[in-house]
């Protein structure tokens, strides 16, 4: 689907946002956060931020969900301030490097979570396993308990190859496992 509206996305569940760059996964993600505030409240909500922002050229690759919500003080939010490993890695080693960072960046904001969050809302959800390091299998076990947890990633081919790019696939798949709604964007 090229778009989607809001009341697409379980209110309940695990959902899985998915598809290239700029078709509006971040969108979708933020307002179904600010939909699920209006109707349940800031309690029990965590919220992480997963996501890099690089211009390349004159199109804006990534973005955070502030861009399209005020996100209340009363909800924990998680940010790391990651990095575009293939976009900004000049070599193979310097893309992983920069995945390295980001995955122990996340991984410290990932155990200041608060426990079995109610509510879990994860923008740019493959940005923490792009490195070998990285735990997908202990995390999606952890964010499984929240009533409701949407997330988004990338998938898509216009990013290049390599290490990164496979690993990424192979996170899509345990993410598309471990949701009960996948939505595809494109």
């Amino acid at each position: 689907m090229t778009g989607a509206a809001v009341d697409s996305v379980p209110t309940d569940g695990r959902t899985l946002i998915r598809g290239p760059s700029n078709v509006g996964k971040t969108r979708l993600t933020a307002a179904a956060l600010g939909r699920h505030l209006d109707r349940s409240g800031p309690n029990g909500v965590a919220v992480l931020e997963f996501a890099p922002e690089i211009q390349v050229g004159e199109r804006l690759v990534g973005g955070r969900l502030e861009r399209f919500i005020d996100v209340p003080q009363d909800v924990w939010v998680g940010k790391i301030e990651a990095r575009a490993p293939r976009l900004e890695g000049e070599t193979e080693a310097e893309s992983l490097a920069i995945a390295a960072a980001n995955a122990t960046a996340a991984e410290q904001i990932m155990a200041a979570m608060p426990a079995r969050p109610r509510a879990l809302f994860i923008n740019d959800a493959t940005i923490p396993f792009q490195h070998p390091s990285s735990r997908p299998a202990y995390w999606l076990s952890q964010w499984k308990h929240a009533e409701v947890a949407i997330c988004n990633a990338y998938r898509g081919n216009e990013l290049g190859g390599g290490s990164i790019s496979n690993r990424e696939r192979n996170v899509q798949g345990r993410l598309e496992s471990w949701a009960t709604t996948v939505i595809e964007l494109d």
